[in-house]
């Protein structure tokens, strides 16, 4: 990827060359090429070397790192500045726990969250945002007509991953902020779970607005995601995604797990002060839960009797 890349400049075909051995390269990465950078029809160029990445965002398939398929980390994007959260706010309704788990991820990888909420005229955003009141954690509303100017300019200078469930509207998103990615748009089935389309990750430069001077941005478009896993995470980072929880963890007795288990962990009191949402409490616990192989593996990205959640 070419972050000082203008508008007009050639789409280069490039492959990793072997003296890099087995080291990967994905979306994101910043690389040095050899051979013909021309772009024209047919050249091709070699990747030479991966520059250093100030940040990666990763995922697992499940929590618990005893499984295979906790242990297998997936980079989903390097070097980006901030994790775009797509949401929908209804069809399919919103799920706070899959919101939870890419705040833990973003804050664990140095990235700054922006919450993006679709659908913005067949449900309010209220309940969400109430959720999150504590965390003064920036969003947009989506809308079919509304104008993407506060989008675009939060967007500007960054380079941003945009994450979301199948069906939560982002690749129709991404075709409004760049009318020629041409992204695969779906639907949503009769159960309320979208259909995945976008098949592969891709970085994409934002087109200069009329108006703004500056870096208009990127951004990489992921495929739709079920779930979020957190295996890679240490058990003292996940605490990292709810800021409204941290402040109580000083009154905990040392090596408190902070579980419902642990008799004299402060956050009980807290949320029972009023200084937390429970439910935000209860999400947490059930992240620390899944790593040892407790919860249910099929429904990750759900807090368990949150209105939210859709169930």
């Amino acid at each position: 990827m070419f972050p000082d890349a203008g508008p007009d400049d050639p789409t280069v075909t490039a492959m990793r060359a072997r003296e890099l051995g087995r080291k990967s390269v994905v979306v994101g990465d910043r690389v040095s090429l050899v051979g013909d950078t021309s772009g024209a029809p047919g050249a091709l160029a070699r990747i030479v070397r991966i520059a250093e990445r100030r940040s990666v965002l990763r995922r697992t398939a499940e929590d618990d790192a005893t499984t295979a398929e906790g242990r297998l980390e997936r980079v989903v994007v390097a070097n980006a500045d901030q994790l775009v959260i797509v949401s929908a706010l209804a069809d399919p309704p919103p799920r706070t726990g899959f919101i939870d788990r890419c705040l833990v991820a973003a804050y664990d990888a140095d990235i700054e969250p922006l919450l993006c909420l679709t659908k913005a005229d067949l449900a309010g955003p209220e309940a969400v945002l109430g959720y999150y009141t504590e965390l003064e954690l920036p969003y947009v509303l989506i809308r079919p007509d509304s104008d993407l100017a506060a989008l675009r300019a939060l967007l500007a200078g960054r380079v941003s991953v945009m994450v979301g469930h199948s069906g939560v509207g982002k690749s129709t998103l991404v075709n409004r902020l760049v009318p020629e990615a041409d992204r695969a748009v779906g639907t949503v089935s009769a159960i309320g779970r979208g259909r995945h389309t976008s098949t592969s990750a891709v970085a994409l430069r934002l087109p200069p607005q009329p108006d703004a001077d500056g870096d208009p941005g990127w951004i990489i478009d992921t495929p739709g995601v079920r779930s979020f896993g957190l295996a890679h995470v240490s058990a003292e980072s996940l605490l990292h995604g709810f800021p409204d929880l941290v402040e109580a963890t000083v009154d905990c007795p040392a090596n408190c797990q902070h579980t419902a288990d642990e008799a004299d962990c402060a956050l009980d009191a807290w949320v029972a002060g009023g200084k937390a949402d429970p439910r935000r409490l209860a999400s947490y616990r059930r992240l620390l839960a899944s790593r040892s192989g407790e919860g249910d593996p099929r429904e990750p990205e759900r807090n368990p009797g949150d209105p939210l959640a859709g169930s």
